[in-house]
Parts: C-alpha cells; structure tokens; sequence
C-alpha cells in the first residue's frame, strides 16, 4: 500500500508538470519558433527548450520536429495542439475570471482590427476604459484581411458588419461608413473628373494588394440600386491606407478611402472628390466574437465602452448583438466594405 501510495503521488506530480510542459509546448508549437515564444512566456529560450524536451522524454514522443529554420509540430504535436490547446485556453479564460472575483476587472484582451479601426474606434475606448482599470491589458493587431479569430486566440475581431461570417455574435461599434473616392487638386488639373465608375479605367488609380488573398482590392460603387465592382489599374500598389492617402496627396493618383480618413484633407481643399454620388453609406464597425467562449470581466468592460449607442436604421431595433450578419466575400481595406 505504501508503494501504491508513493506511486500515485509520483504521478500527480508528474501530470502537474506535463502541465507546465504543455503550455511552453503550446506557445512553440503556435508561434513555430522558440525565441517568440520564450518572449511571450517570460522565460529564457534554453529554459523553454528544455521543459518541452521534458514533456517528450515523459511522454515518450517526439512534439516538434525542428529544422534550422523553422519549427513546426509533429503528428503527435499537432493532435495536442488541436485537441489540447483550445481546453488549455478555456482554463486560463475561466481562471481569469476567478482572478477578477477580486473586485476589479482584470486580464489581457487581444483585438485583431484595421488600421482605421484601431485609430477611429479602439484607441478612444482605451482613452476612456484603461486609466480607470489598471489592471486591464489590450494588445490590438493590426490586419487587413478576414482573421480567424478562434485560430489565432483572438478575444474579438473588428469590421464592417457586412463582412461579419455567419455564427458569430456581433455588436455595432461606430456609425455607419461611406467611401470616398478622391485625388489631389493637382492630378485633377491634368486629368478630366470621372463622371461614372467605368470612367476610372482611364485614370491613374492607387491600388491596395489584399494580405488574405493577395489579388487587389475592387473598388465597389453603388447608385440607384445598381451595384458595381471596377478593377482599377495605376501605376501604384501599395499595402495600407495611410501610404494610400499620402501618394493620394502627392498627386499620385485617384485614392478610394473612407470617408473618415479623408475628411481632414476635402476640408482643406488638399483632396477634392469624384463620384460622390456613387458612394452611399454601409455599415459601420462591429465587433464579433465565437458565441461559445466564455467572455471575461475584463473583455466586457471593453464591450460596452466599444458599443455603439447612438440611434440609427442599421442597427436592431433593441441594439442587441446580431448573430448572423451578411457575410462578405472579399477582405477589404480598412474601413472599406
């Protein structure tokens, strides 16, 4: 019986430790590199290669299969990973939440958003949420595609409504959004004003390459019920809005943005706009999350800073979140549709 006792301590001790040995494996095996990994954990990379070298020797198989440039999970690795790391996740969520039992909300939210999104909507919320809950951490990552969220162990994404898949919880966040197509006062005086989308075929457009698809971005116009996508071509691609907006103001070309973004510059008369008529407003920002992870005092705080209240026909007559929100096909730039 002592034997048997000193066994059954032996291997709660043990699983304890495959414990320890799991997460460091997790971060690696996420990350598919040790030094990013070492630095999100806290801990040195010779300290984290050897505690997951531990969990193989007790396991008894191989978890990472490592190359001199990249480490990437073995079979075995990757049903851990897949299998393991979400309930993995959940503990640490509900452990959080039991953290914040203490009085104050507590505990990091991470946020995938568009640039604008991040300048417009994210970053006043802060203003507003974070000197009053010190003990609230918000990591904001910047992406212009469609993030899978649950894939990347995001808390929520930020985007149009309109783009929003199916099945996920969504909230309005801002007003809604219009287009605007615009060029500097310069080019124009070289070039006639477009007076439909088509007419765009013969301008000098700056282009946005999409980071999801890589193809480049449609610009995509609406009037009288008449919808309408023009792939446009220019002697510019580039890869954010903010380097958009400044080739725009150089006399580049024709820039297509949010009306938000370019506001500053039409009032001052350093960009003027074409087709106006052809931009009406859509949806504004939401923010969507997996209606099956359970949300912490610390991501609730930053809901309801985030959440739109003013009036408005785009939104639920009872402002509530939307669960199924039209999908869209085609990642955008930020703020665009």
């Amino acid at each position: 019986m002592l034997n048997r006792g000193w066994t059954d301590k032996q291997s709660f001790w043990m699983q304890d430790e495959n414990l320890n040995g799991l997460a460091a494996f997790l971060a690696v095996a996420r990350e598919q590199n040790f030094t990013r990994a070492a630095a999100q954990l806290g801990v040195s990379q010779s300290a984290l290669s050897q505690t997951v070298r531990q969990l193989e020797a007790q396991l008894g198989v191989r978890l990472l299969a490592r190359t001199t440039r990249r480490v990437s999970p073995t079979e075995a690795g990757e049903r851990l990973l897949q299998q393991v790391g979400p309930r993995l996740d959940e503990i640490r969520a509900e452990l959080a939440e039991v953290s914040a039992l203490r009085g104050k909300p507590a505990g990091t939210v991470r946020l995938t958003a568009t640039e604008n999104a991040a300048h417009a909507v994210i970053l006043p919320a802060l203003q507003r949420v974070l000197p009053d809950h010190p003990d609230i951490k918000v990591e904001i990552v910047v992406d212009y595609g469609l993030t899978d969220i649950v894939a990347g162990r995001f808390d929520a994404g930020i985007r149009p409504g309109e783009m929003i898949a199916p099945g996920m919880i969504s909230v309005p966040i801002g007003p809604p959004m219009r287009m605007a197509a615009v060029a500097a006062p310069t080019y124009l005086a070289r070039h006639p004003r477009p007076e439909t989308p088509q007419e765009l075929l013969g301008h000098n457009c700056i282009n946005l390459r999409l980071p999801t698809h890589g193809g480049l971005y449609a610009w995509e116009f609406e009037k009288d019920s008449k919808e309408l996508r023009v792939r446009v071509d220019g002697q510019m691609v580039l890869g954010t809005a903010p380097l958009i907006l400044e080739a725009a103001l150089a006399g580049l070309g024709v820039a297509y943005l949010t009306e938000q973004q370019v506001r500053p510059h039409l009032d001052e008369g350093r960009l003027l706009r074409v087709l106006e008529d052809w931009c009406p407003p859509f949806t504004g920002y939401h923010l969507y999350y997996p209606d099956r992870r359970p949300a912490s005092s610390a991501f609730r705080v930053l809901l309801e800073a985030l959440r739109y209240r003013a009036d408005s026909s785009l939104r639920s007559s009872s402002g509530s979140e939307s669960r199924n929100p039209r999908a869209q096909a085609d990642a955008s730039l930020e703020g665009d549709r």
